[in-house]
Parts: C-alpha cells; structure tokens; sequence
C-alpha cells in the first residue's frame, strides 16, 4: 500500500556527514546532561510509601492529586486501580533523620495524606500503607538495565544472521543513539524516569529497528536486482522507496501515541512522551544514521549477495547485464 510514489530518487546520503555530526553532537549533549544533571527517578527506583485507599464514590483522581500535592509533595503518583472507587498514592521516600526509622515516619507520612483527603470526604478508607525501601529500587533498576542489555544483544545477533555484521553494528549504535537521546530529554528537563518510561525506551528499541531492517531489506534487494548502482545509489533508492510505507507506518502510530499524551493524563504522560521522541527520533536514526553508518562501514554488494547470477537480475533494470 503507498500514498504516493517518487519516480525520482532523493539523494539522502549526499548529506549523511552533516546529519551525522548533528547526531553525534545531539548525542553528546544528552550523556553530558545525564552524567551531569542525572535522572529524576520515580518512587520505584528511589523507595517511598505506597498508599491504597478506597471511596464510596468513583474518585476524582486529580483532586486526589491536588490535595496530596498541597502537602508539600512535588513527586505524587495517583492512580485507580482496580476499581473506580480504589486510588493509589505513591508518595516519595521521607528524609529520615539519624536515629529514625523509616517505617515510623512513613506511617506518619501517610496519616497526615489520609487525614487532608479525609478533610474533602469522611469516608476515604485506608486500605493499605507500606514502605517501598530503596533496595527494591535499587533491584528493579539493575533489572531493568540487565532487561536493555539483553535486547541490545538479541538485536545484534539477529541483523547479524539476517544480513551482516556491518548492518547490525549501524542498527545498534542509531538504536542506542535514540535511546541515549530520550534519557538526555529526561535529564535535561528533569521529567520524572518511572518504570513505564523504562517499558516505553525498551519498547521504541524494537520499534526503531524494525524501520532499520525495511531499509537494509530493500538495500539487500537493490544489490540483487540493480548491479551496476553504486552503494550510494543503492542505499538513496532503498530510503526513497520506503517513504510512503514509512509514512503510514509511522503515522499511525504517533497518531495513536498522541491521543495518550493529550488525552491519557498524568499515569501515561511521561510514558506517551519518551514514545513519542522515540518514534521521531527512530525515523531520523534509520535514515541518518543506520544507513549512513553502514555506508562508512563499506558494505557492499558482496556482503549480502552470496552467489551473484543473472538469475538475480531485474529485467526492468536498463543496467541489467552489465558488470559491477
């Protein structure tokens, strides 16, 4: 399916230096502002109470939030669960001063939550209150960075079985350039790094490198059918057949992220954003830097097509027969 189609193809790598130098600098700035600001990390990561209380009417989440927020909290999570009626309260973790213990001023933490809600309704019911300590944050964030280690490997290894080891050093590295790059948005403006932020850069990796092997599949495709292009040519024809499936690919996909962002609220906020740049981004990385890495890495027609015949060759192709 295509919305429309180029006759004419578009000379992407012509400026494949200066979008890689934009890249690379884009990607510095973003370990700069990770190493130099760090990540906000959500109650998850960091330990905190976690709060469960029920009301005999469906809740309005957001005064829920506006009134914990007005107890001084800046870090507040409020969500239903379960049912309508059923909220949860994630509240950060408490300084604790020497000699304290954290249970203790946690209870306290969540005796002056209940009483401001019970202050709008008298019949809030406490259901459950407990401290999330820090070693548990402490393992789900080893968890998660084991979790992107092995999705980095898993892609590796199966581009460099699909096509060649060439392309799957360009995938990973335009991959984690996307991923490096939503963690420096989240460091720069200090959004808060929750583990549904952590679901959604896991998941654009798989989403990015899906437009990477569309591309390398039609490159691998040109070589065989187009014999006397050039690696560039090849790539440039590659990239401007696949737009218009790019395109709606693409588009509907953001289309649907968006309608989280906007219409989501505040439990999907963060998480619709770090897709939304993701995608983006993953667009950009195919092209710009997936397919120009592989150009600077010197794939050509060898490395895809074991055995070259003219079995091979496209009848349609005026080059067809000639010698490479």
């Amino acid at each position: 399916m295509e919305f429309f189609k180029i006759r004419r193809d578009i000379p992407f790598m012509e400026n494949a230096l200066i979008f890689n130098v934009v890249s690379f600098l884009t990607f510095a700035a973003a370990v700069f502002f990770l190493f130099h600001r760090g990540l906000h990390l959500s109650v998850e990561f960091t330990g905190g109470t976690v709060m469960e209380v029920s009301y005999s009417q469906p809740a309005d989440v957001e005064k829920v939030r506006t009134i914990v927020a007005g107890l001084g909290y800046s870090d507040v999570q409020v969500q239903n669960f379960g049912t309508s009626r059923d909220v949860m309260i994630r509240l950060p973790a408490p300084k604790v001063s020497a000699g304290a213990e954290k249970g203790v001023i946690s209870a306290q933490q969540s005796e002056k939550v209940l009483s401001a809600l019970r202050a709008q309704d008298k019949e809030v019911v406490l259901r459950r209150t407990e401290f999330v300590g820090p070693q548990v944050g402490e393992e789900l964030a080893t968890d998660g960075l084991k979790a992107l280690a092995f999705v980095v490997a898993g892609i590796m290894i199966y581009l460099a079985f699909r096509f060649e080891w060439k392309f799957a050093v360009a995938a990973i590295i335009a991959n984690l350039h996307d991923v490096v790059i939503i963690l420096g948005f989240f460091a720069f403006f200090q959004w808060e790094f929750s583990l549904a932020v952590l679901a959604a850069v896991l998941a654009v990796l798989g989403y990015s490198v899906n437009e990477s092997v569309v591309i390398f599949d039609r490159i691998r495709e040109n070589f065989r059918r187009y014999r006397k292009m050039t690696t560039i040519q090849i790539i440039d024809n590659a990239i401007t057949s696949t737009i218009s499936r790019t395109i709606i690919t693409h588009g509907a996909t953001q289309m649907m992220v968006l309608s989280m962002l906007l219409f989501g609220g505040p439990t999907l906020h963060y998480f619709a954003l770090a897709l939304t740049i993701g995608i983006l981004f993953g667009i950009y990385s195919s092209v710009f830097v997936a397919a120009a890495i592989a150009m600077w890495l010197g794939v050509k027609r060898e490395d895809l097509v074991k055995s070259a015949g003219r079995k091979d060759e496209d009848p349609n192709d005026p080059n067809a027969g000639a010698t490479v």
